[in-house]
């Protein structure tokens, strides 16, 4: 089985912007140069002023976080790094999903969603705010939404695990 390929961007300010915004919320991010080297790894090298304007553009500012550190978040979001383990993203999902999922199947490193009619476009964003392991992205329909995973084992996985989160009920919560 072939290695799935490392996330590539195009040299571009909004793939930039995107960058930078999906490490603020993966990863606990308390200075500029730590965030640049998260930048650089990605092969994205930015100077410190342009990351100032980023940040401040997307609306970054310093918060203490429950366990005192201070760092970048993003609108009062805070960071999710282990988004797998459970928690209150979780639980937000379950509450969208348990309502909107009808089905979930896997095949290959797919996943296929269906909602009712009209629905697909929602849950896929419900999907891609989640800062998921081997989610790749989501294309979705009018009631079906695609779910692309890194590989057919992390697709098994991840299907598994939103039927997990869409069979929840409230009173389970």
């Amino acid at each position: 089985m072939s290695e799935a390929n490392p996330l590539q961007r195009p040299a571009t300010r909004a793939a930039r912007l995107s960058a930078v915004e999906e490490a603020l919320l993966k990863y606990v991010i308390t200075s500029q140069s730590q965030l640049s080297q998260i930048l650089a790894d990605e092969d994205i090298e930015v100077t410190q002023a342009t990351l100032s304007r980023d940040l401040d553009e997307l609306g970054a500012v310093k918060t203490r976080l429950a366990d005192g550190t201070v760092a970048y978040t993003i609108g009062g979001r805070q960071q999710n790094p282990a988004p797998h383990a459970g928690g209150k993203g979780e639980q937000q999902m379950s509450r969208v999903l348990s309502g909107l999922v009808t089905s979930v199947a896997s095949a290959g490193n797919l996943i296929v969603v269906h909602t009712p009619s009209g629905a697909a476009q929602y849950v896929a964003s419900v999907i891609d705010k989640q800062p998921l392991d081997g989610v790749l992205g989501t294309i979705a329909g009018d009631d079906t939404v695609m779910v692309i995973c890194a590989d057919e084992a992390m697709a098994s996985a991840r299907s598994k695990w939103l039927l997990d989160i869409a069979s929840k009920t409230t009173s389970e919560q």
